[in-house]
């Protein structure tokens, strides 16, 4: 009996994931394209977003699209992955006949929008230990070490692949970190406070009453 467990071995053609995951990454790519042109993003920033996957394979796009997204997420507002899937699963079918058998087949749709979701949601978030915060990834591994007394990750609209600085406060005072898994330090822990801006550059530090952009 094939069920939603055992329906990867049971029932789905690995050349079809394979597929159906490259047309999916590409129409996820484009929805990505028209979100930056939505915010009034620049042709340069859109031609600069699609050369950084051009030389990626699928999985890695996949991997930085989902980096994208947990930076981004209002990229998903309106998104109806179905509609995503559908426009793969028109791109993998040679005919319309089995277009319309595909899409008609709920287990298999039910599938792969939750294999979607798996690739392209991953969010990560915010741990407490021992009184302090660090951040997990979506499959709960450290990127960011339990050792700060405040974390605050920027929600801005970003027109690339960049890794964000997170605003994080240390020993009474505010820096900036990357959440690279080696707690690599952005900026100093030396500012009286670190605020986000909507434009680059994305940081406005106060250091004895002097202000300085980062």
């Amino acid at each position: 009996m094939i069920t939603q467990e055992n329906f990867e071995k049971q029932y789905s053609d690995p050349i079809e994931q394979q597929q159906i995951d490259k047309f999916v990454c590409v129409e996820m790519g484009r929805q990505i394209h028209r979100y930056i042109k939505g915010m009034s993003g620049t042709l340069a920033m859109m031609h600069r977003f699609e050369e950084q996957l051009a030389h990626l394979n699928t999985e890695q796009r996949e991997q930085a699209i989902a980096r994208y997204i947990d930076l981004n997420r209002k990229v998903l507002d309106g998104l109806d992955l179905k509609v995503v899937l559908a426009r793969a699963i028109a791109n993998y079918c040679d005919t319309f006949s089995y277009m319309l058998e595909f899409i008609n087949d709920t287990q298999r749709v039910n599938f792969y929008l939750a294999r979607i979701k798996s690739k392209y949601i991953q969010y990560h978030q915010i741990y407490e230990e021992n009184g302090k915060y660090g951040i997990l990834d979506h499959t709960g591994k450290v990127i960011l070490k339990a050792q700060y007394d405040f974390l605050r990750t920027p929600y801005v609209y970003v027109d690339d692949l960049r890794t964000m600085p997170i605003i994080a406060q240390k020993d009474g005072k505010m820096g900036l970190v990357l959440p690279d898994r080696k707690d690599t330090i952005y900026a100093d822990f030396i500012y009286d406070d670190i605020t986000l801006r909507e434009e680059p550059p994305y940081f406005e530090a106060v250091k004895d009453g002097k202000v300085t952009l980062l």
